[in-house]
């Protein structure tokens, strides 16, 4: 079972948004463009915005902070964090907590806090799923920070991915092929981490 430390908010996601506080230009222009869109477009929650919609992230640690739990992912044929699609849920952080019970197999993580730990405009190719084209689209993510025992017994989700593993810090900048996610995206939780 997950939980999470302090007192549960019950704001809205554009309002966890706006309260925000970016940490680069990446985040201050990517929050610009997320508000922008939700402003604009009813469905920013469900995949069939096929320009942009929003997924959930979580950025997952051991106790001592040095190291990260990654998935090799099976789409993007590299190692990653753990997320997946809102699809049409709001509470974004029950979302990432789902995805990495789902994708991982960890029950006892531990929600560092339900802020937003980050935000990212993604960029996703056209691709086949289950026999569909996925048309090119935007992922609006949000990412939430969590703890787990690096000795929790860890499970392959084989329909997401084909290899969940912990990494050093230092290693989980080299093991993924994505060289844009490492330089502004993990770069970035890491040192938010220390």
């Amino acid at each position: 079972m997950s939980f999470w430390r302090g007192k549960m908010e019950q704001m809205s996601l554009v309002d966890n948004i706006k309260k925000y506080r970016p940490v680069n230009e990446q985040e201050e222009r990517d929050k610009e463009l997320m508000l922008q869109f939700m402003m604009h477009n009813f469905n920013y929650l469900d995949r069939e915005n096929q320009i942009a919609h929003f997924t959930a992230s979580m950025w997952t640690v051991n106790k001592a902070h040095t190291k990260t739990l990654m998935v090799y992912h099976n789409l993007y044929d590299s190692w990653s964090w753990i997320g997946g699609h809102a699809d049409g849920i709001e509470d974004l952080c029950s979302v990432a907590m789902r995805e990495l019970q789902e994708e991982t197999g960890v029950r006892n993580a531990v929600l560092v806090s339900r802020e937003i730990f980050g935000l990212e405009t993604l960029t996703v190719n056209g691709h086949v799923k289950k026999g569909i084209y996925v048309p090119s689209h935007l992922h609006f993510n949000v990412t939430y920070l969590a703890e787990a025992d690096e000795n929790e017994e860890l499970i392959v989700n084989e329909a997401e991915n084909q290899a969940v593993k912990w990494w050093s810090f230092d290693e989980a900048l080299t093991v993924p092929k994505e060289q844009w996610m490492i330089e502004r995206v993990y770069k970035k939780l890491i040192e938010k981490c220390r």
